[in-house]
């Protein structure tokens, strides 16, 4: 939405005298507690507000609610620049301001704060560089051309839903209002999507009507992000608020949470971009396992179930957070989700990426994972001693057979006869199997001096 080009040009009197206006506008404001007695005080914008000083308002707002590009040569830098000094001023004014706006004021100022925010995102340029760099915040963010302007209308959106009661608000901040916000969670500036997220938790925590809406809203773009695009830049910020409303659940909790856990929280873990958000995935997690740590064997089944294939940045991330879920595991669960994580532990070990494997063997270093494991320890061993002489065969980066070592060193000493009785098992099968290999290879030269002979006895036939 470009500006109008038939705006007036600012003159310089008009610039100054609105820099002067704002000067006097902050000075008031701090000096206003101290001079006692002084009519010189900002005037509130209310039910004791001039009908001149209410005009002028309505005049600042009317300037701001003309929007630029920032990127159409024909538009006028001293407009741009007039119109942020405008907004500042409007944000100075609503700061001071003692007592509620008056209705006349409320619907041109949403009107504009409309007009600004909720405009069309262009297409992501970033999706490469996500996959691969998604912590470097200069290399995946597209800064908004129109940030000197937006910064202020944020911050006077979230002064107003800070300062006006809910109920006044209700037939400006409505479900299409906040629809329109979440749509603008795609956006690819870092600094909006912060200011979005302070905006959207302010809301959550003050309009108590809206709040099963919002958490409905907000589910869907996590099951369109999940299941259809793939792509969205905001679910770290959407996932910051969740975890401040799960911190709010009582216990026990309820079937609607703890289907959000089942149904959004696990598949999270699946889109090949979970890297830029799994800092705020896990915090939500972590908190339904503190709640009820019955939770923990679904939640370690479910991010077993989507553990990736060729993805090692995931795999590094995913060991670190079962590490972490180990902490919170019911006692009574640890017999039953023994073997699924050992093994998956094992399979990481033996892996070809030194990172996935020095990561994985590091847990062995955790007392409550070791404990875990010794809970089952009869069935879990085996496939442990197998998956240790595996490494230190075959692998080929030393620092991993070292940490290899290391790990069959402890395991040596806690369970010295059992690490022997399964070692000298794991070598019958291994003769056992180069014995049975051996009967194949020669089961198969049988086969073949067979053919060969029958091939050679056989007449030719001519066509």
């Amino acid at each position: 939405m470009g500006g109008h080009r038939n705006s007036p040009r600012a003159s310089p009197r008009k610039k100054s005298t609105t820099l002067q206006r704002l000067f006097d506008l902050d000075s008031q404001n701090k000096t206003g507690s101290k001079l006692s007695g002084n009519k010189l005080s900002v005037p509130s914008l209310g039910r004791h507000l001039p009908f001149e000083s209410e005009n002028e308002v309505l005049s600042i707002i009317s300037c701001c609610t003309i929007t630029y590009t920032f990127t159409d040569h024909r538009e006028s830098p001293s407009q741009q620049d007039l119109k942020r000094l405008k907004l500042a001023e409007l944000l100075s004014i609503i700061k001071s301001s003692k007592v509620p706006l008056h209705d006349q004021i409320l619907p041109p100022l949403f009107s504009m704060i409309s007009a600004n925010l909720f405009r069309p995102l262009p297409p992501s340029a970033n999706t490469s560089i996500m996959c691969f760099l998604p912590y470097d915040e200069d290399l995946t963010a597209t800064p908004v051309a129109a940030w000197p302007h937006l910064q202020f209308v944020y911050d006077i959106l979230l002064r107003l839903v800070i300062n006006i009661d809910a109920k006044a608000l209700q037939d400006y901040i409505n479900h299409s209002f906040i629809l329109n916000l979440l749509s603008l969670f795609q956006s690819e500036d870092p600094r909006e999507r912060e200011s979005l997220k302070n905006v959207f938790h302010r809301i959550y925590s003050k309009f108590n009507f809206y709040r099963c809406f919002m958490r409905k809203a907000m589910t869907d773009v996590f099951f369109h992000y999940i299941f259809e695009t793939d792509k969205h830049c905001g679910i770290g910020e959407l996932l910051e608020i969740w975890g401040s409303i799960i911190n709010g659940f009582t216990v026990p909790l309820k079937e609607e949470q703890k289907l959000f856990l089942m149904r959004v929280l696990l598949p999270l873990h699946k889109p090949k971009d979970m890297q830029v958000y799994h800092r705020q995935l896990t915090y939500c997690v972590a908190l339904f396992a503190q709640k009820e740590p019955v939770l923990s064997g679904v939640i370690v089944r479910g991010i077993l179930r989507y553990w990736p294939v060729t993805n090692c940045q995931k795999e590094v991330l995913l060991i670190g957070e079962l590490e972490e879920l180990v902490e919170n595991i019911d006692p009574e669960q640890y017999s039953k989700l023994a073997l699924p994580l050992c093994t998956k532990i094992t399979k990481c070990f033996n892996g070809w990426n030194s990172q996935v494997a020095e990561r994985a063997l590091y847990v062995w270093n955790n007392e409550l994972f070791v404990k875990t494991a010794l809970s089952a320890v009869e069935e879990v061993f085996p496939r442990i001693v197998e998956g240790l002489e595996k490494n230190l065969k075959w692998h080929w980066s030393e620092s991993v057979r070292q940490l290899t070592e290391n790990t069959k060193e402890m395991l040596e000493e806690m369970e010295p006869y059992l690490y022997s009785k399964c070692l000298l098992q794991l070598k019958l099968r291994e003769s056992a199997a180069r014995q049975e290999e051996i009967k194949r290879k020669e089961k198969w030269e049988q086969i073949e001096m067979a053919a060969a002979k029958n091939r050679f006895h056989q007449p030719l036939h001519c066509i």
